[in-house]
């Protein structure tokens, strides 16, 4: 079979077609012309989606992936333009979304000489990455990219940095196509135990309290069903973190609601009154656990988990079933007994019954005719029939959104959990709408995260992107203000905001806005923006003093919620 001659760059593109990539998130410069100019050539096959800054490109690739299940990625040129891409890749990092991050970098013979946008991005990323490699010969490409999306999406997904010199884009190559499903002492996924399978079984057998913590695992390994079929055999009450929301339908009997700081009272008290904690790919983060010291030390822990190292290092685990949650919660269910824990699950009706009449509806039926953060949001969700996909940006919006959303369909959910990165929101959401442009996208974002990434609105013009925007604007930094004034004595501190008007800003990016303040006015507003066909921005003017509630104040116990301010 003959080999073809050509270029890095063309190498690149192939390869990457190879893999089925046909979207891209990317921005050019120097050091990455001669691909863009491969590119151009391409582009009947790979959508180039330019965005406005790289960051933007970034957290667009997450979007994509998170959207899709597919791996995201994005182009960029070296120095500022690689550089720009770090919070996004850290962000990948910790929310273990699969994304690859293709920087041009200057040629091998000025390496190390200060050259004009060089910089060390391999050794800025190895930390934040699953694998980072420069690339320094064009024959080098198929095997680099080959082993960069294998990586990135095997075992426990994460990002990959692939530094392309300029010398190995220009440079001729035999190229053929690579292909990668084993790298020695790479192992994604572990060997499962069936004496650990059999033991978590025995737990959950003789359980009389069990509660299932749901992560975002779930739906990387694409369990949802394996999932439901485990709780509802042995009739077991779940929570879900903050990434893990849309593994099991909001409406499912057994979904108790959300884990965590500002999650719902009933499975976050009765975490400390389970006697079987099963933790179902989530990583028991601080957010979700509160003080260690007194977390769940009443129950036995069952922790599974597709990453070794999250076995005990937050919360000690009395049985570890590793592997695919796909495969080990089949492992697991086929050997439960049918089992009713009605006791067990009334007790989180108190809860339920006393966060409604002091949080819930409050929060959705405020008093006054200005708007709460709550109420639009199940409006929104409402409206779209709990079908759309949910993005947040980070904040309060983010905590409103995740509460008062509604989910029904797998994979709705797109937040910066980990890492928390305002500026996240609006880049995904252009994303999403590629990985899945068969469903709405409503992206949820306070007046201080819209303008970390107010450039991507360039984005959705050009691309006529279908992003339904929602800005709760309060005129602060919300969560901040709220975390000043519960435990700063309400000095607000450089958290009031001086905010322009959104509405001429969408008007000269030629897309359709209105704002609301009134509950009269929002119902017309959002079904006006569902009817559009194209993106549109709603800004609703909200409660400038609402509070997130409930709230596990910091250090304290999970058990420790406070309902009011």
């Amino acid at each position: 079979m003959s080999k073809d001659i050509i270029s890095g760059g063309e190498a690149l593109m192939r390869s990457l077609e190879y893999h089925g990539v046909k979207t891209i998130f990317g921005y050019p410069g120097g050091s990455i012309m001669p691909v863009f100019d491969a590119l151009y050539d391409h582009r009947e096959t790979l959508n180039h989606i330019l965005v406005r800054h790289e960051q933007g490109a970034a957290h667009a690739a997450q979007g994509f992936a998170r959207a899709s299940g597919e791996v995201g990625v994005c182009l960029v040129t070296s120095g500022p333009g690689a550089t720009n891409t770090i919070t996004g890749i850290a962000d990948a990092m910790i929310d273990s979304t699969p994304i690859v991050v293709i920087a041009g970098q200057v040629g091998t013979a000025f390496l190390g000489t200060d050259a004009f946008q060089e910089v060390d991005l391999v050794g800025i990323t190895q930390p934040i990455t699953k694998w980072s490699y420069q690339i320094r010969r064009a024959e080098d490409v198929p095997w680099a990219v080959a082993r960069a999306f294998y990586i990135a999406k095997s075992g426990r997904p994460g990002p990959v940095v692939l530094d392309f010199a300029k010398n190995a884009q220009v440079e001729k190559a035999e190229y053929m196509p690579a292909k990668l499903d084993f790298i020695r002492s790479y192992v994604p996924v572990p060997e499962t135990d069936p004496e650990a399978v059999k033991a978590a079984a025995e737990l959950i057998n003789g359980a009389e309290r069990p509660l299932v913590l749901v992560g975002q695992g779930v739906e990387l390994g694409n369990a949802q069903q394996e999932l439901r079929a485990f709780i509802e055999k042995a009739d077991m009450p779940a929570g879900c973190t903050l990434l893990g929301l849309s593994a099991l339908p909001t409406e499912h009997p057994l979904n108790k609601g959300m884990l965590g700081m500002h999650g719902n009272l009933g499975p976050n008290m009765n975490t400390n009154k389970c006697d079987v904690l099963i933790a179902v790919g989530m990583r028991f983060d601080d957010r979700v656990t509160g003080n260690l010291a007194t977390y769940a030390k009443q129950a036995k822990v069952i922790h599974f988990d597709i990453d070794p190292a999250e076995i005990n290092k937050n919360v000690h685990a009395d049985v570890a079933v590793l592997g695919n949650c796909k495969e080990t919660l089949s492992a697991v269910t086929a050997l439960l007994q049918p089992n009713e824990h009605k006791e067990w699950l009334d007790s989180f009706l108190p809860y339920e019954q006393v966060e409604e009449e002091k949080v819930i509806r409050p929060e959705l039926h405020p008093m006054g005719d200005t708007l709460s953060m709550g109420e639009v949001v199940r409006a929104v969700s409402d409206a779209t029939n709990h079908e759309a996909i949910l993005v947040t940006d980070v904040g309060q919006n983010q905590m409103m959104s995740a509460r008062y959303f509604k989910y029904s369909k797998d994979r709705s959910m797109i937040t910066s959990g980990g890492l928390g990165t305002m500026g996240f929101g609006l880049p995904a959401a252009i994303g999403a709408t590629f990985g899945r442009p068969d469903r709405t996208v409503c992206v949820f974002m306070g007046d201080g995260g819209l303008q970390m990434n107010i450039q991507e609105l360039g984005t959705i013009m050009e691309q006529k992107a279908p992003v339904k925007i929602i800005v709760l604007n309060n005129n602060f930094l919300g969560n901040v203000r709220q975390w000043q004034a519960m435990f700063f004595n309400r000095k607000y501190s450089f958290t009031p905001m001086l905010n322009p008007d959104y509405i001429k800003i969408a008007s000269a990016y030629d897309i359709p806005a209105k704002r609301v303040f009134t509950r009269e006015e929002l119902a017309d507003a959002i079904d006006e923006m569902i009817a559009t066909d194209g993106p549109f921005l709603l800004e609703a003017c909200v409660i400038e003093e609402g509070n997130v509630l409930p709230m596990t104040p910091p250090g304290g116990s999970v058990n420790q919620m406070l309902l009011e301010c």
